[in-house]
């Protein structure tokens, strides 16, 4: 019998932290025991350059290596790029999480997706907490609370390990509490 997969798409540009996120999943993920894998797929690679970045969890050992086309969720970093070819693959009972200013119905309109849909304004939440524009921690906080796939105190320690020996802990601090406010602040349709 073949595995059953958990899979997560992303798309986001180039420099909002997709990569990043995606890593930061397999990792929370590994840590609970399970199977993992987490990796980008580029266009061009520039900044701004529209990217995707993938997940794919199981209980058992994953033997498959190839792109996520049938995901259980999409998360979308970039609002601009919503469009019907956004949820291609989608499954029916699957959900699509959007970081967005704009409501569940522009999402809608934008995407034809009928299922499941979960907004939050991640730009403006980092921009408040962290000082910049990278959403990607607060769409960290957005997928745990949505999915219950990984655990926020997993994630947590996962950022202070990665930015550690790089940010000072007033920056960690300040992702922490973005990456609490994506997991407070998301709204979901039904």
């Amino acid at each position: 019998m073949p595995a059953k997969y958990f899979e997560i798409r992303w798309h986001s540009r180039a420099g909002q932290g997709a990569k990043s996120a995606a890593q930061l999943v397999a990792e929370a993920v590994l840590e609970g025991g399970k199977y993992a894998q987490a990796f980008p797929e580029y266009g061009a690679e520039r900044s701004g350059a529209p990217m995707r970045a993938f997940n794919r969890i199981s209980e058992g050992r994953i033997r498959v290596h190839h792109s996520v086309e049938n995901p259980d969720v999409v998360v979308v970093i970039d609002d601009t790029l919503l469009s019907p070819g956004i949820v291609a693959g989608l499954k029916e009972d699957g959900v699509l999480i959007v970081n967005t200013k704009h409501s569940i119905d522009f999402v809608r309109k934008k995407t034809n997706f009928n299922g499941r849909v979960c907004v939050i304004n991640a730009t403006d939440i980092a921009l408040e907490e962290i000082k910049r524009g990278v959403p990607n921690t607060v769409m960290l906080g957005t997928l745990a609370r949505v999915t219950g796939l990984i655990d926020l105190q997993v994630v947590e320690k996962k950022i202070r390990e990665m930015f550690e020996r790089k940010l000072p802990e007033e920056m960690i601090q300040a992702n922490i509490k973005a990456l609490k406010r994506g997991y407070e602040e998301v709204q979901c349709s039904g």
